[in-house]
């Protein structure tokens, strides 16, 4: 738990009219009814809890000399000004990254900060991925406040250093402990760290600096993307603050499926039905490509289940869209279910034909023909 006098945001001489004030304020502040942030809820309760206690005069002297410990009871070792254990420990650990609690992670909040980066998923055909597409996209991010240049003070104002902590964003307690004396640095309850106190906002970003609108962007998707490709649009972040330069904006790609093509890699697989008079005796066929309709050669003999190839007709490397797959292209043989006499009897002659020539070459027994005659071979 932080320090209840920095939670209110009140010196430790606060009386109690002016311990009550800043309640209320924050308490209205932070309430969940109206502040929807995360870990409002939680602020609210610590809050209220640190009223609980300053507002009470002895609990409020029992917390002034031992912190959070001393609020158990009273008859306690009188230990100094201890600020607790949860002080101790937060004196020892608030250089040891986590919690964002050291004085490097509180400096941070001085000066220019860098504008926080952004992700947009974006959904994309089969073909825009394969050949590439310039895209237009609505996001919603935080640009600089035109109306106060970013400096979240009203026109004509500017912001003034902070009296509290002297414009360095932090203030320093010290700590006496049964260990020792400790100084503990803590982000300045009255400027939260900024180093700078608004006095008279700005009317259009309620003394942020930056404010969200909706931007249009076109963005270029190169060749041969796929899915969770990930595309950096520069600038394109979040605005940053008191001057600081823009986050990126990070572009993930999905890809949709397609009905008959599939990607492998660089390599476009696919499927064509044949009939089986057309496996035997070839054909020339249109099959689909992403480049369109393309004539594709069955060769004379084709085996079901023959794997046939079209150069170029692939996925273009990405970086190098004039390097490009194939498609490799898998041959169903569809076999007739029926046959005419006529038709039956011409298979049956061709099939004795190519018995005639000996054992070596009984495809009948194997492959198109048992599978056209089987117990009629």
């Amino acid at each position: 738990m932080p320090d209840f006098y920095e939670l209110l945001g009140v010196g430790r001489d606060a009386d109690s009219d002016t311990l009550k004030r800043a309640y209320r304020r924050l308490a209205r502040q932070y309430h969940p009814d109206i502040n929807k942030e995360p870990g409002a809820e939680e602020r609210f309760k610590e809050i209220g809890r640190a009223y609980e206690v300053l507002g009470d005069p002895q609990s409020r002297a029992r917390y002034d000399q031992f912190g959070e410990a001393g609020l158990g009871g009273a008859g306690m070792p009188d230990m100094g000004d201890m600020g607790g254990f949860a002080d101790l420990f937060e004196t020892f650990f608030s250089g040891f990254g986590g919690g964002g609690g050291g004085p490097g992670a509180r400096s941070q909040r001085r000066g220019p900060q860098q504008g926080e980066d952004l992700r947009y998923d974006l959904t994309i055909d089969f073909n825009q991925a394969v050949f590439g597409q310039e895209r237009e996209i609505k996001i919603p991010h935080l640009e600089t406040c035109k109306s106060c240049n970013g400096s979240g003070a009203k026109a004509g104002s500017r912001p003034t250093t902070c009296t509290t902590c002297g414009g360095a964003g932090q203030v320093r307690r010290a700590t006496r402990t049964p260990f020792g004396s400790f100084t503990q640095v803590a982000e300045c309850p009255n400027c939260g760290g900024t180093g700078q106190i608004i006095s008279d906002p700005c009317g259009a970003c309620n003394g942020q600096g930056v404010s969200q609108v909706r931007k249009k962007l076109r963005i270029n998707i190169p060749a041969g993307v796929d899915t969770g490709t990930r595309l950096r649009v520069s600038g394109e972040g979040n605005a940053g603050l008191r001057g600081g330069p823009a986050g990126d904006l990070y572009v993930f790609l999905k890809v949709k499926s397609h009905p008959k093509l599939r990607r492998e890699g660089l390599t476009i697989h696919s499927e064509v039905n044949v009939s089986y008079l057309q496996a035997i005796l070839g054909d020339l066929i249109e099959v689909e490509t992403v480049d369109g309709p393309t004539k594709l050669e069955i060769p004379l003999g084709t085996q079901p289940n023959d794997l046939l190839v079209l150069e170029n007709k692939g996925i273009p490397k990405l970086g190098n869209p004039v390097a490009r797959g194939n498609q490799s292209i898998k041959v169903n043989v569809k076999l007739p279910k029926r046959f005419s006499e006529e038709e039956r009897l011409l298979l049956v002659e061709l099939a004795g034909h190519h018995s005639a020539r000996g054992p070596q070459h009984h495809h009948h027994k194997s492959g198109l023909f048992s599978r056209l005659f089987g117990e009629k071979g």
